[in-house]
């Protein structure tokens, strides 16, 4: 094998390698608890998880670039609207002092980019409920 002939084979190979390594994209998101009522969490904290499935595989795993927000069942963040509770960037929810409801907190990634006082619009999103008594 001449050196040009290998160094095509690399070539080739490496780029069929990156193909079928890079192809999967979050297709679900999935979060956990479904519902919780932050009165049966410790100083009313409640650590939210979220797991995704990815083209090509039928098994969730965590998901690591995940934003989190208050919002609505369509995939909507709040934006500056009150609610009642907010969530940290790690899925810790808290309800906010002297508001009460269950807002739904989302987990998601994507979607296109919205004037900061509007929130966010998730492309892929999962829900959950928070009970703040």
């Amino acid at each position: 094998m001449t050196y040009r002939t290998w160094l095509c084979s690399v070539a080739l190979g490496s780029s069929i390698l990156a193909l079928g390594c890079g192809g999967s994209r979050l297709i679900s998101v999935t979060v956990n608890p479904a519902a919780a009522d932050a009165r049966d969490f410790p100083n009313g904290q409640v650590q939210f998880t979220a797991t995704g499935t990815y083209s090509g595989s039928s098994h969730p795993t965590p998901v690591k670039n995940v934003s989190w927000c208050v919002g609505s069942s369509s995939g909507m963040c709040n934006g500056n609207i009150a609610s009642a509770a907010s969530i940290l960037g790690n899925g810790v929810a808290q309800c906010v002092p002297n508001r009460t409801g269950t807002v739904t907190v989302l987990a998601g990634t994507g979607g296109p980019t919205n004037p900061p006082d509007t929130g966010h619009q998730f492309a892929v999103f999962g829900s959950a409920q928070l009970a703040c008594p």
